[in-house]
């Protein structure tokens, strides 16, 4: 079970699992609604969010907490990526802020990364979870280029590959980004654990 409701997630880890022959389910289909993020790094919240769904439906539960900082103002919105503008999840405004936010910033100064904590718990009450977690260097672009992914995508321009995350496949996307490097990460560390409830 993935602790999210966010579609965008929930589509990426699906497609990051499939080829292990696992099935993402989200918190909805177990009655989990979600947990206030109240911690102070992605790590926090990503536990907050596992142990809630864990506790919740009695079975192993996934969670990522990510995001973008920027260098220029000082790793924000880190933490609030997804509240930047002060409206919950509204990717066209938080994508706003963050350009407005920038304006007088140069182009050459404009160096950011995802960050993704992803946290796997065997049980409500794991005292060992465990936890990832994965970057993606890009610089924000002045504009907006690409119609796919979300959040800050359309912004976030990937050097190595000439495009935007937006402009990306879904396959070069999952392949690149802090989520599937993350995911990547888990699956190396899941190797012989057993997650019967």
């Amino acid at each position: 079970m993935l602790a999210s409701g966010n579609v965008g997630k929930l589509r990426e880890f699906g497609q990051l699992l499939a080829p292990l022959g696992m099935d993402v389910r989200p918190q909805s289909d177990f009655d989990v609604t979600e947990v206030e993020e109240t911690g102070l790094t992605f790590v926090e919240n990503a536990l907050l969010k596992a142990r809630e769904a864990s506790r919740v439906s009695g079975l192993p539960a996934m969670a990522d907490d990510s995001g973008l900082a920027v260098d220029a103002l000082q790793g924000r919105p880190g933490i609030y990526s997804a509240r930047f503008s002060g409206e919950p999840k509204d990717d066209a405004r938080n994508n706003a802020y963050l350009l407005e936010s920038l304006s007088d910033v140069p182009t050459v100064q404009r160096t950011a990364r995802y960050w993704c904590v992803l946290v796997l718990l065997r049980h409500a009450e794991d005292p060992v979870p465990l936890i990832v977690q994965q970057s993606w260097d890009g610089e924000i672009l002045t504009e907006a280029r690409g119609e796919g992914g979300f959040g800050y995508d359309p912004l976030f321009w990937v050097p190595e590959c000439g495009k935007t995350a937006a402009e990306l496949s879904s396959d070069e996307k999952n392949r690149l980004s802090h989520r599937g490097r993350a995911l990547q990460a888990l699956v190396a560390q899941l190797d012989g654990e057993s997650f019967s409830s």
